[in-house]
């Protein structure tokens, strides 16, 4: 465990970028705040093979309760599993067509290192799966869910992607064989609606709560509020091709939690399931 990065880290570990400013840096009190999220969440049951999970990724202190109830589900995994974590997060500073991989084989939290691949490992070299080394080391939206996982999981392995400009469509049918494994769990980190007040968001984030678990690619597409749409969209069409369903586990917005409630931000946590 660590609760500083090495000055000397190599260029092969991505360091935490962004403890300390979405979550604490120090690894007791990380790991203390994130038990005490799962505590609190409820079990939602899911009546299936859980497949991919929605989460989402602000500060702790305003959107770990909701991200609790997805990751709470990750608890009743198979222990001896190395499991497959494939995680689909927005770009929020550097433009670009495409999804970016990591270039780095380890990733550094607090909580200690996790190994990464490259899913063109898995799938093999595809046109839209780019190298785009600024995608990742200026993102927070996949760092964020690593702590969770590494509370959750006793095994994974993570395979990052950020995803910029891209066709959630194509992406899905680069993506369908992995995901058919058994060992394959998609992660798709996303906020709802940004900087509403308390009831319009509501309102808006519960159509796009519909959109999603009815797996409405249309109304998705085209009413659906959230920054990280295009991940969500490749799941569902991810879903709708494999027979996945979906449910809501839990929502709030920062109203609820850290914030007022003159201008919030809507948080989702959502499974789907075989």
């Amino acid at each position: 465990m660590f609760d500083k990065i090495p000055k000397n880290q190599s260029s092969d570990v991505r360091p935490a970028l962004f403890a300390n400013q979405f979550y604490p840096g120090d690894s007791k009190i990380l790991k203390q705040n994130i038990l005490r999220y799962l505590e609190k969440a409820e079990t939602v049951p899911v009546d299936g093979k859980l497949k991919a999970l929605i989460s989402p990724h602000a500060g702790y202190i305003y959107s770990g309760y909701t991200a609790a109830y997805s990751y709470k589900l990750l608890k009743n995994l198979d222990k001896d599993t190395e499991w497959k974590i494939l995680l689909l997060g927005p770009s929020h500073q550097v433009s670009y067509s495409g999804a970016a991989v990591s270039e780095q084989t380890g990733w550094q939290t607090p909580l200690g290192m996790v190994k990464v691949k490259d899913i063109r490992e898995e799938i093999g070299e595809k046109d839209d799966i780019v190298d785009i080394p600024e995608a990742n080391m200026h993102e927070h939206s996949l760092e964020v869910q690593v702590p969770f996982l590494q509370s959750v999981l006793k095994k994974f392995v993570l395979y990052p992607l950020v995803l910029g400009s891209i066709r959630p469509d194509f992406l899905a049918d680069d993506l369908l064989d992995f995901c058919r494994e058994d060992d394959v769990i998609v992660l798709v980190s996303s906020d709802l609606s940004h900087y509403l007040r308390y009831e319009e968001a509501k309102k808006i984030d519960l159509a796009t709560s519909e959109a999603i678990c009815g797996l409405d690619i249309e109304k998705m597409t085209e009413r659906g509020d959230a920054c990280g749409r295009m991940g969500i969209l490749t799941a569902m069409f991810i879903a709708n091709k494999l027979g996945w369903k979906c449910k809501m586990l839990n929502y709030t917005n920062s109203g609820d939690t850290a914030g007022d409630k003159n201008r919030v931000v809507g948080y989702g946590a959502y499974a789907f399931y075989l």
